[in-house]
């Protein structure tokens, strides 16, 4: 028991390599090395096919695909159900709603991707991933995690800022503030030196509470 409950109870961290692995979805058979290469994933869990929150969550990344292609990001969904429950759930959405759940979701029936991503969280449930996500960088490294209990849904908005804040931030080595949203001021880094701390006092060309806290303007393409 207590070998199992270990199992189940492994969580990558922030910053480690993203488990590989191989899955059937509703797009195939896939490795996800493969199909992550050379871009961002978002790669998320539902605790069931067929239930009103996953649908919600679900249809809200099919609607935002786009924004998501636009940022050089993949998607991929998982649950604990067979391919065939997958099928038929995309295909109800379609006919209910007119959303097309087109990216991949895998059949976990095995629970093998989940217990590599710690999905399952036994206080919660053993037998239903628990709302997970988990931002990864072209370079397969875990960079950003959320979870979320089998009854709150999640927020599309948030998830959208958060990987764009990584990426703004990884490409202009600057911090994001509280709230950041694309146009609004970002954090430079605080001087390390005391040469560094002088340059800072005497620069004008940021908005200074004190050294080291600056922020700046950031011209976004």
């Amino acid at each position: 028991m207590e070998t199992i409950e270990k199992e189940i109870n492994i969580m990558p961290r922030i910053g480690d390599d993203a488990p590989d692995f191989e899955a059937n979805t509703t797009h195939g058979v896939l490795k996800f090395s493969d199909f992550a290469e050379g871009k961002w994933v978002v790669l998320f869990s539902h605790p069931a096919d067929f239930t009103p929150v996953c649908t919600t969550e679900l249809s809200g990344f099919a609607k935002r695909k786009q924004e998501f292609e636009v940022l050089n990001t993949k998607l991929i969904g998982l649950s604990i159900d067979s391919i065939h429950s997958h099928l038929a759930w995309v295909n109800n959405v379609r006919e209910k709603t007119g959303i097309y759940l087109d990216f991949p979701i895998i059949a976990d029936i095995d629970m093998k991707v989940a217990k590599l991503y710690g999905m399952l969280q036994p206080n919660e449930s053993e037998t239903a991933a628990v709302r997970a996500v988990f931002f990864i960088d072209p370079y397969m490294k875990i960079r950003l995690i959320m979870y979320y209990p089998l009854n709150v849904g999640r927020n599309m908005d948030e998830i959208l800022r958060a990987l764009e804040a990584l990426q703004v931030s990884d490409k202009h080595k600057v911090a994001l503030p509280l709230n950041w949203k694309k146009g609004n001021k970002v954090i430079v880094p605080p001087p390390k030196t005391l040469e560094e701390m002088e340059n800072r006092i005497q620069d004008e060309s940021c908005e200074k509470v004190d050294f080291y806290l600056a922020r700046k303007d950031l011209q976004l393409n």
